[in-house]
């Protein structure tokens, strides 16, 4: 296929997604020339017919087509620069995109207003579909109800040119980050990625100007970042309340939650207050409650331990100030606690370790915020952090337990899916010990798929496979159970206890 029917595919495409209308078919098939500096069409965008092909297939043939033309080198960074550049000539204006979202959510509802952005998100190539195809997903039984785990392949890995390539590129400070407002439209760079295609709601929360836009990288339906828009730092406070129930009385279909404030229990992006949004039910919000008291200061708000690993007490109530209010007590009474008999300390010397990572929603006709727990204390025994990842399941996975993970869905590492490949393979071989300890990628999961074997016996490569992936869920819940200030054991829910009683009589 010539480039130019390549062009009239990419643009048909549009088309057929209701991005365009048969009248901008030649504009947007120019302006897509002018992209890739071709000067001739030889034939009509009108007239052409394709089978149904999908956006990445059609996108490769271009981009295979610059790579040979010498416009681009192939690398992930630059084929990624062109395709959003491409995707761009279709996208509305932001204003049309916003007008477009109040028009749905007046006529039909603010459900199908989400769907219909995130329809868009995907369809314009800003949610890279064939990406997040490439995720390993399952539900794993334990005693907390079934968790979700996903080993994430969606974003692409660098190979060390491109990495060195994007050290060596001009430096900038616009954007200020990857979450600031200023991303939407923007061309990208080496070191930055290209944002022409990406679009944000316009979202008031506490009399605040904050955007809605969607993760590039979903990881659940309709997965939302709700982001600030001030360049500022995280942090919680009873503002943090405030806008997520806010959010939660207008988006009432979706949750709301933030990162906690802290490094190591933090997020990701400290530097830019965001929340994260969606359409999903996460485990944590099946979870039941153990026990539950009134708040007799705080109107009908009641306060409840949750079954779960980590930490949790959920504040619930009709009236939203309520229980905002109620929150920011339990929030303030965290930071400044603390139970030596079970490791908790809230501050060594002026250095602060309590915070607290809020979830938020709207359910059955009332008004609910999950504050999970944390302490971001280190030790030499734990140096990456006590209630933290321990070492013995570093094989799985070390890095923070961020929002996503505490409320049940845990983002392992994409090397995980090669190593269950490579494990599967050696647990079947003759002497499974010398064939893992010879493996350089598999050896750091040695110890832990012995004791499996002396669990399991007649195993097949199916059977293996399965095995392997439920036992990973398995340590996930240890995982989040390091993750726990108060620990599941006797003494460490009394403890829990004796800190629920402290909220009773609060005002």
């Amino acid at each position: 296929m010539r480039i130019d029917e390549q062009l009239n595919e990419l643009v048909q495409y549009a088309l057929k997604k209701q991005l365009i209308d048969a009248e901008d078919l030649i504009y947007c098939k120019n302006q897509v020339m002018e992209v890739l500096g071709v000067k001739e069409a030889l034939s009509d965008v009108r007239a052409a017919t394709f089978p149904d092909r999908e956006l990445q297939t059609i996108l490769d043939d271009i981009l295979d087509w610059a790579v040979s033309e010498g416009q681009l080198k192939d690398t992930v960074t630059e084929r990624d620069l062109l395709d959003t550049k491409l995707m761009a000539v279709f996208m509305d204006k932001p204003s049309q995109v916003v007008k477009e979202f109040n028009r749905i959510s007046k006529v039909d509802s603010v459900v199908a207003a989400t769907a219909w952005f995130y329809e868009i998100n995907k369809d314009i190539h800003y949610i890279r579909r064939d990406r997040i195809a490439k995720n390993v997903s399952w539900a794993t039984p334990t005693d907390y109800g079934d968790l979700d785990i996903t080993i994430n392949l969606s974003k692409p890995e660098k190979d060390p040119a491109e990495i060195a390539a994007a050290k060596k590129a001009a430096s900038s400070n616009y954007p200020l980050c990857l979450l600031c407002k200023e991303n939407v439209g923007y061309e990208g760079r080496l070191n930055h990625p290209a944002r022409q295609n990406l679009r944000t709601i316009p979202v008031e929360m506490n009399k605040e100007e904050w955007h809605l836009q969607f993760s590039p990288y979903v990881y659940y339906h309709e997965h939302a970042i709700v982001l600030s828009a001030k360049h500022e730092p995280m942090k919680i406070t009873e503002q943090t309340f405030e806008r997520l129930l806010d959010f939660c009385g207008e988006f009432q279909h979706y949750f709301i939650g933030s990162n906690a404030d802290l490094p190591i229990v933090g997020g990701s992006i400290l530097s830019h207050d965001h929340y994260q949004a969606g359409k999903y039910e996460f485990p944590m919000a099946r979870a039941e409650n153990e026990e539950t008291e009134s708040l007799v200061n705080f109107g009908d708000v009641s306060v409840s331990k949750i079954k779960w690993p980590m930490s949790v007490l959920r504040v619930k109530g009709s009236s939203k100030q309520e229980v905002v209010r109620a929150s920011e007590m339990v929030r303030q009474k965290w930071q400044h606690y603390s139970d030596e008999s079970v490791g908790v300390h809230a501050f060594s010397d002026e250095t602060p370790h309590n915070t607290i990572t809020p979830i938020a929603r709207y359910r059955n006709n009332k008004f609910e915020i999950d504050l999970v727990l944390r302490n971001n204390r280190t030790s030499d025994e734990h140096p990456m952090g006590i209630f933290h990842p321990h070492e013995e399941v570093h094989h799985i996975k070390k890095e923070n337990i961020g929002l996503i993970e505490v409320m049940g869905l845990a983002v392992l590492p994409g090397r995980l899916k090669e190593e269950i490949r490579l494990l599967t393979e050696a647990v079947l071989t003759d002497n499974p010990e010398k064939a893992i300890a010879e493996n350089e990628e598999i050896a750091k999961h040695l110890d832990w798929a012995m004791q499996l074997l002396s669990k399991y016996d007649h195993l097949t490569l199916e059977k293996t496979e399965a095995i392997l992936q439920q036992e990973i869920g398995k340590v996930f819940a240890t995982i989040l159970s390091h993750a726990g200030v108060f620990k599941r054991d006797q003494e460490g829910q009394n403890a829990f206890l004796t800190f629920m009683e402290s909220l009773k009589e609060a005002k």
